[in-house]
Order: C-alpha cells, then structure tokens, then sequence
C-alpha cells in the first residue's frame, strides 16, 4: 500500500513539472513569433493544393471550350479552370503522351519497318506503307507535327514490341504523372468510348514532356522533313498547331480533331523566362481560346517566392527548449498580380509529437493564404536531431518511477 502511495506521488508531481514546462515554452513562442501561428490535433500527410485564380473577374478572357485549363509549367499551379476535371475525348492530343514515352523508352536512330497493321490505319497520315523503314525519331516528328496515326503505331510496335504492351505502358505512365481521371486505347486518339482524359491531365502529361528538350524542340517546329530509309524519300510536314505562326511566345504542343471531341489543342508558350501551359477541348476557337488564356496568364499573373527549401523558418513550440524549424521545400506559386498584397503566412504545428525528434522530422506546415484561403502549403520539419529530456516522452514515465521506488525500498 505504501509503495501504490509513494508512485501516486511521484506522479503528480511529475505531471505538474510537466505542464508548468509545456505552459511556459507555449507563452515564450507566443512572444518570439512574428507570424499567425496555429496547431494541427492530428499528424497526417501535408497536402500542395493548388492556386486557383478564376472568378468573376472583367480580366478574365473570353473563353469558348468546353473544358480548358491554363497552367504554371514551373509551379504547375493552376491559373484558369472551366471543367478541367470532366473527362473527354481527346483526339490527336493523345499522341504528346504517345511521343515522351517513346522518347524514353528507345533511340531516335532506332530503325522501324512498317506492319500491316500500322499501314492500315486510317484518316490522318503519315503514308507509310507495309515494310517501309524509317527511324524512330522520324515517326515521332511525323505523329507531333504531321499527326500521323500511322506513325503512331509504328511507334507503339517498334519501342513496346506490341500495340497492346504499348497502350499498357501508357495508362501507367499517365497514372505516374498524376493523369487519374484518364484512359487510353489507342496511341493516336481515333475515337472510342473507352478512350478519355480531362483537361488537367493533359496539362500535366504536357508540363512533364515539354521539360524534354528533345520533344520540345519538335513540337516548336512550323515545318518538318520526314525522312525514309527505304524506300529513301522525303516528304516536307508542316505543323498543325497555328498557334506557332499567329501568336509569337508560342513554342507547341499540339492540335486534335475528331468529331467526338470538337476541336482540341495543348499549347505552349514561353515569355521572359516563364512557360505556361493552355489546354482547350472541344473548343471552336481553339487558337483564339489559347492566345487570350497565355496572354491572360503573363499579363496578370506571376511567380511569388517566398522561401527556399530548407530556409530557417521558426522554432517548434515545447520542451523548454527552442528546436529549429526549416522549409520542407521551396515556397513558390502562382498568383494574381493585384493579389500579392494581401499575401499572409501561417506556421501550423502539429500536437502531440514527442522527443526523440530526428532531423527531417515533419512537425508541420508553412502556409500561404489571402483572406482565409490557402494557397499553398509546404512542409515544416526538425533542422537537427532532438532527444530531450525523459520526462519529456512517453513510455519513460514508468521507468523514473520504478527506479526512484527501488531506491527507496534499498534504503528501507
């Protein structure tokens, strides 16, 4: 009975120790922080969202797809959203995630000798005929600039070995790049109902091929030379993309038409250093559509930096003691320009984490708001490694009070 009394002390003693240490490290952050500070109850994985900047705005331009979507190629924020996520048929568009995986699957110089089956394939051509040979990099130019649909199976059997191996492999490339809402049958976008995208995939399976140097300067080209090896002919290929002859930052990527899906485009264009992405579907001025959104996009919007991952940031909260904070990441986005003064930050940790802390350790999140809106939210984690005192952990607690009763009961 004496000994359940002796550990009833210790206890509430230990515990008062406790909270008068956590209450006073709590009031001497409140004091040091300069900025908006709050806590997450729970630990749980950080989620990016994404700036969004439509709204009923005059500067918004006029817009006639169904589905369009302009996004930040560096920050991959998106700018402009009318029914990006509704899923569409997307034609030729199709053949940007055709082209990059190709490009990384084979070489260019790579010789391909033309099916039955890639000279069979209808509507628009490249005209290859059943045992032709023509390099692969040849196909690649002929499907992004003449949108052959027979070079796209060229290209399907020649770096995948089979058309069905192929169209496996680009379901799950799509899907690696964050392209869920899509499904593809085919490598040239010919219709089928089982064959969709959204807007939002295409934008990002074309953020990631434009950051290939080789697909990118094929699908700047105006015009092409396709050449065969045999029989040795060449035929002159000009873009489909107009884009690239009225609109002067414009540097791809490509068009697509079917009945099924109207008139689509993915464009690209790059201005002072920056590239946006355009993506419009079933869009009847398709080309109008993608200036005004590009233009829209550079005019009234920009890159905001407002940290460098890991940047010194604050102190977590606790322990008697100041633990470093520093960025997860870099703190960049998009946002309206006229907006940026109104930008605020907010350091949220997270409750209920206990020493040992390990370098890295996430502790919570640095966030970027207008109003009561978050932008975006990056990472806060432990610069060094904390072990902390004993008290300060759970599961040590019963082992300070077994050690003091077994001194007391030697000395007894």
């Amino acid at each position: 009975m004496k000994k359940v009394w002796t550990r009833l002390i210790i206890c509430v003693v230990l515990f008062i120790f406790i909270l008068t240490s956590f209450s006073y490290a709590d009031v001497t952050f409140s004091f040091e922080e300069i900025e908006e500070t709050t806590f997450l109850e729970i630990k749980e994985d950080m989620i990016i969202e994404t700036s969004k900047v439509t709204g009923n705005k005059w500067t918004l331009p006029y817009v006639s797809a169904h589905s369009a979507v302009l996004l930040d190629a560096q920050t991959g924020d998106i700018l402009y959203d009318r029914e990006a996520e509704k899923q569409r048929p997307p034609a030729s568009t199709t053949k940007i995630l055709t082209a990059i995986l190709a490009l990384e699957m084979a070489g260019l110089d790579e010789t391909s000798i033309v099916s039955e089956k890639a000279d069979k394939v209808g509507e628009s051509s490249l005209y290859l005929n059943k045992g032709n040979k023509i390099k692969l990099g040849e196909l690649i130019e002929g499907a992004l600039i003449r949108s052959g649909n027979d070079a796209c199976v060229a290209i399907a059997e020649q770096t995948a070995g089979s058309l069905d191996e192929f169209i496996r492999l680009m379901n799950l490339k799509a899907v690696s790049l964050g392209a869920r809402n899509s499904n593809f049958v085919n490598p040239h976008g010919l219709p089928d109902k089982d064959h969709y995208t959204t807007a939002y995939d295409l934008a990002i399976i074309a953020r990631y091929a434009m950051a290939n140097p080789v697909f990118s300067k094929i699908v700047a080209q105006k015009i092409s030379t396709i050449d065969f090896e045999q029989p040795q002919k060449s035929q002159i290929a000009k873009n489909t993309n107009k884009l690239l002859w009225n609109y002067s930052f414009a540097d791809g990527i490509k068009t697509g038409t079917t009945n099924a899906a109207g008139k689509c485009l993915v464009a690209s264009a790059s201005k002072e250093g920056r590239r946006l992405i355009c993506v419009t579907l079933n869009a009847p001025d398709r080309f109008g559509d993608a200036k005004r959104l590009l233009e829209w996009g550079f005019n009234h919007t920009e890159i905001v930096t407002m940290g460098k991952k890991g940047d010194l940031i604050t102190s977590y909260p606790g322990y008697g003691t100041n633990i470093p904070i520093i960025l997860g990441g870099d703190v960049l986005f998009c946002v309206e320009k006229d907006k940026k003064e109104d930008l605020r930050v907010q350091s949220e940790f997270i409750r209920g984490i206990y020493p040992p802390i390990k370098a890295g350790d996430v502790l919570g999140n640095y966030n970027i708001l207008i109003g009561d809106k978050v932008l975006k939210k990056v990472s806060l984690k432990s610069q060094l490694d904390y072990v902390g005192s004993l008290i300060n952990y759970s599961g040590t607690l019963d082992l300070i009070v077994e050690h003091v009763l077994d001194l007391w009961e030697k000395k007894g």
